[in-house]
């Protein structure tokens, strides 16, 4: 079960990077060119609010699952379990808490080019949070690109 609850959760970070993606682009050139918030993009930030808090769902599930919350004086030593344990657990929590800030403030913003341009910093930051702290297979952590 568990292995399947990591390929969902590896499986899930693409959907997500893409949406994040999308926003970050309609949310760029809507702010540059000075459109207005429609209901499109309230659903497509909306989306991505959800599918990342389902990520983060599957990550507390992996986290507690897998014993990475035991900490050790040698956890810190060995950098797989230092990776999992600490760096991609707080850099997720870091760029979550971003997207959620970023639609919490963004409902109280009238004027459309000021959201998007909220939206967009917020995003940007937590895209480079976010690529930072996934496992990539050229890292060395044993994980594979699902």
């Amino acid at each position: 079960m568990l292995t399947g609850l990591g390929h969902l959760h590896s499986a899930n970070r693409y959907i997500l990077l893409a949406l994040i993606l999308i926003v970050l682009i309609t949310s760029f050139t809507k702010w540059k060119g000075n459109k207005e918030y429609s209901k499109q993009d309230d659903k497509l930030n909306l989306m991505t609010f959800i599918i990342t808090h389902i990520q983060l769902l599957l990550g507390f599930i992996l986290y507690f699952a897998k014993g990475w919350h035991n900490f050790t004086p040698s956890t810190m030593k060995v950098a797989a379990l230092r990776f999992f344990s600490v760096e991609h657990m707080i850099g997720m929590l870091i760029a979550i808490v971003l997207i959620t800030v970023a639609r919490i403030k963004g409902k109280k913003i009238v004027e459309a080019a000021k959201r998007h341009k909220l939206t967009f910093i917020y995003y940007a930051i937590a895209l480079v949070i976010i690529f930072a702290s996934i496992p990539w297979p050229f890292r060395g952590f044993g994980n594979d690109w699902f």
